[in-house]
């Protein structure tokens, strides 16, 4: 169980690193607009805005890893009950402000990664 929940806790660091990419140095591109359903228009001139959520998806990310890393095991899971339960706050608000499918794709996978912490 300690393993899957692990990856699991991996797997969505690694999402928030691609949408810190997506946000920070892909916004304009057809695949980020794609990604977040907007218009070319609209990314160049939120271009500034995107680059701060991608950094805040990118601390996510840090703190996850952190937790995972960490020296101290019983540190590390409470650092990865945290930052897992920011992933989620961050989906729900997103989810229901902006679009609906935030919760599908960065929810979900933070709700199955931390069932799993708390299971271990």
């Amino acid at each position: 169980m300690t393993i899957i929940a692990a990856i699991l806790v991996a797997l969505v660091a690694v999402e928030h690193i691609y949408i810190l990419i997506l946000e920070m140095f892909m916004w304009t591109t057809p695949r980020a607009l794609k990604a977040f359903g907007t218009s070319k228009a609209f990314a160049e001139e939120s271009k500034s805005l995107a680059a701060n959520q991608g950094l805040y998806n990118g601390f996510l990310a840090a703190g996850l890893f952190w937790g995972l890393f960490h020296p101290d095991a019983a540190v590390g899971h409470q650092i990865q009950l945290f930052f897992l339960c920011c992933v989620l706050v961050a989906a729900i608000y997103g989810g229901v402000t902006a679009k609906k499918s935030i919760l599908t794709v960065q929810g979900l996978p933070a709700l199955v990664a931390l069932a799993f912490v708390l299971a271990t």
